[in-house]
């Protein structure tokens, strides 16, 4: 550790040993380095995140639940050999969960061993009760510490979860990948992390944490892709059931719901299909496995009936016009 202006401790980390894999050098690179994960992304998706990293920028990724956020976090972590730090955020998250806090049952114990031993030294015993060793590293705080093969992937989720004075603080962390500490001084990344935020839009992120940040929203898929990401991630399934699951995933995405199924569904849907040895939708089979793709009971009792079997109907349709 080194003393920094302020008086403070600082940590500096030691220069990497071994080499981190090189981050892609273009968005071709980059869209298919997410697809070593069997992450199909779009050339959009690629750009950005493309830029984020040749940049140094945090990335916010926006989008409904489910449609892929946090596995673009995951992937990155798992493409890149470099270590995930998640920070799941909720409501009520302080800086004690998320950052750090002091030990303070080890500290207590420390003080009674020193006046045990006849310590007098008030500075000298706040100094030593107050350093690292009973420093309790949170999320954040992991994130900035140097680490052999590169920096971590830090993914701060569902950031909408938490409220403006936490958001607040992030502004530090995001600006100058810092984090200060009262008692002990700044802590400063050497390497910054890889930095992804997402969040569900449950309710609007403050402009001043978007400006620090690259921006994407992730959309649903469009029927191709989707249809290709089941394949890649279902490999069990069907062709004709594969095309029949999209087809009515995306055509329950146009009906007035409280939430439409995301592709986490999509997948869940397929899955549970294919486990059910389904060769072809039929009324009777999407009546009973609704509940794997919506989690409303309202929505589902807007299916009830003859609705479902309405919308195969026209599915198929749709599919048979387009051989």
């Amino acid at each position: 550790m080194r003393r920094d202006k302020t008086g403070g401790d600082a940590y500096i980390g030691r220069m990497n040993k071994t080499p981190a894999r090189p981050l892609p050098a273009s968005i071709d690179a980059t869209v298919a380095l997410l697809g070593e994960a069997h992450y199909l992304a779009d050339r959009a998706l690629g750009t950005v995140l493309y830029l984020a990293l040749k940049m140094g920028r945090p990335l916010f990724l926006e989008g409904e639940a489910g449609v892929g956020k946090t596995e673009i976090a995951k992937v990155l972590s798992a493409t890149l050999d470099r270590r995930l730090i998640r920070l799941q955020c909720y409501e009520g998250l302080d800086v004690a969960a998320a950052v750090y806090e002091w030990n303070y049952a080890a500290q207590m114990i420390a003080i009674r061993v020193a006046e045990a031993e006849g310590a007098h030294d008030r500075q000298s015993l706040e100094h030593d009760v107050f350093s690292e060793r009973f420093l309790i590293k949170r999320p954040l705080l992991q994130a900035l510490e140097p680490d052999t093969v590169g920096a971590p992937v830090l993914l701060i989720d569902e950031i909408d979860r938490t409220d403006e004075a936490f958001e607040a603080f992030l502004l530090e962390v995001l600006a100058d990948f810092q984090i200060t500490i009262p008692e002990m001084g700044t802590v400063k990344a050497e390497h910054p992390p890889i930095v992804v935020i997402t969040s569900n839009r449950t309710r609007e992120v403050h402009d001043a944490l978007k400006r620090r940040c690259l921006y994407h929203w992730v959309g649903y898929p469009s029927a191709e892709r989707e249809l290709a990401i089941v394949r890649t991630k279902v490999p069990g399934v069907s062709k004709k059931l594969s095309e029949q699951v999209v087809a009515f995933v995306q055509a329950l995405r146009k009906q007035d719901l409280f939430k439409s199924p995301g592709v986490a569904e999509t997948l869940d849907w397929a899955a549970a299909l294919s486990e059910l040895d389904v060769v072809a939708l039929d009324p009777a089979t999407v009546s009973d496995t609704l509940g794997v793709l919506l989690k409303y009971q309202d929505d589902i009792a807007k299916l009830e009936g003859s609705k479902v079997k309405e919308m195969l109907d026209e599915v198929k349709s749709d599919l048979r016009a387009a051989e």
